[in-house]
């Protein structure tokens, strides 16, 4: 991912929650969400995480971003050397095309040169379709459970690993 792709990674990333989560996450929530604070979040995240995360893109034959991943060393404590997906998101009209899979198939890729051992990911429990995704890709919920806020209300989420 290059500065220039921000912008169309931010509407892959607003459309998809607001796609996803729709009836799961507060609607209020959903339509305060924006493009361009999402990508005013995204600039800084970018500026400040050279070197510690790695973005990547996949692009349709225009070289559009059509989908997103974000990864790096994991951001919890006790354990070991894993690596973290923190974000994976795929245009919504495309998702069940196998864009999803091939950019998790480069993020394993990357870990795997990283010398991570294995790969975490957070995903909200209400997710089933996102849940399903990961434990075909070979995640399994490993116990860990936190929540996050989301408007007012929370939101437990379930940890998954996968060996590399």
């Amino acid at each position: 991912m290059t500065e220039a792709d921000i912008e169309a990674v931010s509407g892959i990333r607003v459309t998809g929650w607001q796609t996803a989560y729709a009836g799961v996450v507060p609607q209020p929530y959903l339509d305060a969400m924006t493009v361009e604070d999402d990508a005013r979040q995204r600039r800084t995240w970018f500026t400040l995480s050279r070197g510690q995360a790695l973005d990547l893109v996949a692009v349709d034959d225009a070289a559009v971003p059509v989908g997103w991943a974000s990864l790096g060393q994991y951001r919890g404590e006790g354990e070991e050397r894993p690596g973290e997906l923190y974000a994976l998101y795929v245009r919504p009209d495309l998702i069940g095309t196998g864009v999803g899979r091939l950019l998790l198939q480069e993020v394993h890729r990357h870990a795997a040169a990283r010398r991570f051992d294995s790969m975490l990911l957070w995903v909200l429990r209400d997710n089933p379709r996102a849940r399903r995704f990961y434990e075909t890709a070979g995640y399994t919920a490993d116990g860990a459970v936190r929540s996050d806020l989301y408007g007012e209300v929370e939101f437990p989420e379930v940890r998954y690993r996968r060996t590399l």
